[in-house]
């Protein structure tokens, strides 16, 4: 079968077109931009354009060899050139989740699915690292890139799809899991869940279509992690390696899997080491933010630096009007807050357009903070403060990460 997705550059399609590719079925797909995730698609064979999604590609590729499936992001509105002529040219579409449950029918997987508003990301790599080094043999797809595995893979043989369910697009109620994992929920997505109790009757309806749900358990206190956060993230991941070892009939000691859990290496842009003294994160909701400081902090008194140098960059306008009045303590314990202009991306542009000044007034350390712009200027500070002893915290749910990595090749030799 051969699937062609459009957006193929996203993290989740990049992910789930990794893992078509491992399951033996061909790939194809377009997008905008390049992102890191084409890369192994590339050198695994897949065909991809980026640029212009006009259909020229799309066409061209269907004349090689027939097109049976196209797969698009909740991102691509109705009219898009691509999905009209996918649909003139009688191939079958549709969102990735119908293609993720045709995936789990047609190999006999058993779903372990990560859901949460923060911390599905690193706690379904943490899962996905610990049955790797155990010998488990699983599929998964992950929504991050990681140093130790690609996006999404699917193994022969494995019993498991170790799955991070998105809750944008109300994704995850396609799915029935053998297991879930709930990490924190918390108001997220105002475009697609109008109100608090839509988004929570969402995850409830969620739980309810779960054979078995993990959540809501205190940290194991032995965890050398840094930030309660990620100890709790890590807690979750290791109860769900248990579960998955009893189904597998493996003999697993608690202990063991703890030593082997506190040397995760991370995800990319969770609270991930660019250089020395410089860290970046995907923080964009004011509880991220915090939990993401308080790792920092944790960090900074283990290296026994002067502080945390904080820059933050908001996703979208239509998200920070909803959490406008979270980010009063989010900051708590930086020496220095620089705030970025909002990053824009599927906007209600009947909002109001909300201004760094505005969101810097409202802090309660707002005597630590200032608005800034990624300048030349900006870096050549950053650098100063890390020379001083300062580690450097980038939050981005936008542009500012890829700037910070660029600037950095600069100075790393």
């Amino acid at each position: 079968m051969k699937i062609y997705f459009v957006g193929i550059s996203g993290k989740g399609m990049g992910a789930l077109a990794e893992m078509i590719l491992t399951a033996g079925d061909r790939v194809a797909g377009s997008d905008l931009a390049p992102d890191d995730s084409i890369k192994p698609l590339i050198e695994a064979g897949a065909e991809i354009h980026i640029g212009p999604q006009d259909g020229q590609f799309l066409l061209s590729s269907h004349q090689k060899e027939p097109i049976d499936w196209l797969i698009y992001t909740s991102a691509v509105k109705p009219n898009h050139p691509e999905l009209v002529l996918a649909e003139k040219l009688g191939i079958k579409i549709s969102k990735r989740d119908e293609l993720i449950s045709y995936l789990i029918e047609k190999k006999d997987l058993k779903m372990v699915a990560i859901a949460g508003t923060h911390g599905k990301t690193t706690t379904t790599a943490m899962i996905v690292w610990a049955c790797l080094n155990l010998g488990f043999p699983i599929s998964y797809l992950v929504g991050s890139t990681m140093p130790f595995a690609p996006s999404g893979k699917y193994t022969i043989g494995s019993e498991f799809l170790v799955y991070e369910a998105d809750e944008y697009d109300r994704n995850f109620l396609a799915f029935h899991p053998w297991l879930s994992v709930l990490t924190a929920v918390s108001y997220d997505h105002p475009d697609i869940y109008p109100t608090h109790e839509d988004y929570e009757a969402a995850f409830r309806q969620f739980e309810s279509q779960s054979l078995t749900v993990i959540s809501d358990l205190d940290s194991d206190p032995h965890l050398n992690l840094a930030g309660e956060v990620r100890r709790n993230d890590a807690t979750l991941a290791m109860h769900a390696v248990m579960k998955i070892a009893e189904s597998l009939n493996r003999r697993l000691d608690y202990k063991d899997l703890r030593e082997l859990m506190n040397t995760y290496p991370g995800a990319t842009r969770r609270f991930e080491k660019l250089a020395d003294g410089f860290y970046t994160d995907y923080a964009h909701h004011p509880e991220e933010v915090a939990a993401t400081v308080e790792i920092a902090l944790e960090e900074v008194e283990r290296e026994r630096k002067q502080g945390v140098v904080a820059l933050y960059e908001p996703l979208t306008n239509t998200r920070q009007a909803e959490v406008f009045s979270g980010y009063k303590e989010a900051f708590m314990g930086v020496t220095k807050l620089i705030w970025l202009p909002t990053f824009h991306a599927r906007e209600d542009t009947t909002k109001r357009e909300i201004l760094p000044e505005e969101f810097v007034a409202s802090l309660m350390n707002r005597d630590v903070a200032e608005t800034g712009e990624l300048t030349d200027e900006l870096f050549d500070r950053l650098i100063k403060y890390k020379n001083s002893g300062y580690l450097i915290l980038m939050m981005s749910g936008g542009i500012a990460d890829a700037w910070l990595r660029e600037k950095l090749k600069s100075v790393i030799k």
